[in-house]
């Protein structure tokens, strides 16, 4: 089953409710620089090859103030978030459904809740329990590139009972949370995600001030 088109209506239609200007979890972006980006990593080759290798990374960043600040009026806004809505071109690789799957589905979820949560009052959605697989089963592909920072054993724990270990280490905490929330934890929005912890209290409070993330 692919969730990534009705991902990215549901992402297209939270940029459209928030307008311009409203502050997001992405450090130093409002809602503009995160539409510019979402648009830009799809359609410009500099920018996706600036996301992908750290020296190129000056060229994407300048990209994307650039649209970013050309669309702070609410009708440039609209125009690109109706962009982004389209979908990429049709010679972009991101056509290939594998590809877009692999490259979308978490970077459009986070997203989304990137906008939802940096606002003073937010509540988890309710996930489809197909689309809350899929989530999983993507998170357990990467969960060990995003906490190779830690100095600790990982455990990503579902309430239903999956687990997957992230990280092997003599010590080790347990992240328990449905999904989307293990999401959130996993891609460094640690203060706006709904989990808990299992563990020795120092190692609980080392993984709390470590570094997790992309």
């Amino acid at each position: 089953m692919h969730f990534v088109d009705p991902s990215r209506e549901v992402l297209a239609e939270t940029l459209l409710a928030a307008g311009p200007g409203a502050d997001t979890l992405c450090t130093g972006w409002l809602t503009q620089e995160l539409a510019a980006h979402l648009y830009l990593r799809e359609r410009s080759a500099k920018v996706g090859m600036g996301l992908l290798f750290k020296p190129l990374s000056k060229v994407s960043e300048k990209a994307t103030t650039r649209l970013a600040e050309a669309s702070s009026t609410p009708a440039a806004y609209t125009a690109l978030v109706e962009k982004f809505r389209a979908g990429p071109s049709g010679f972009s690789p991101m056509k290939l459904k594998a590809l877009d799957e692999s490259a979308n589905l978490i970077e459009y979820f986070v997203h989304t809740e990137d906008i939802r949560r940096a606002t003073d009052r937010w509540a988890p959605r309710a996930l489809d329990a197909a689309y809350s697989n899929a989530l999983w089963n993507e998170l357990v592909k990467r969960a060990a590139i995003l906490y190779r920072g830690v100095d600790l054993g990982i455990v990503l724990v579902r309430p239903s009972g999956p687990r997957h270990v992230a990280k092997r280490a003599p010590v080790s905490v347990a992240i328990i949370g449905e999904p989307g929330e293990l999401l959130m934890h996993a891609h460094g929005r640690t203060g706006h995600s709904l989990v808990s912890f299992e563990g020795q209290q120092d190692a609980v409070a080392l993984l709390q001030t470590a570094e997790v993330g992309p």
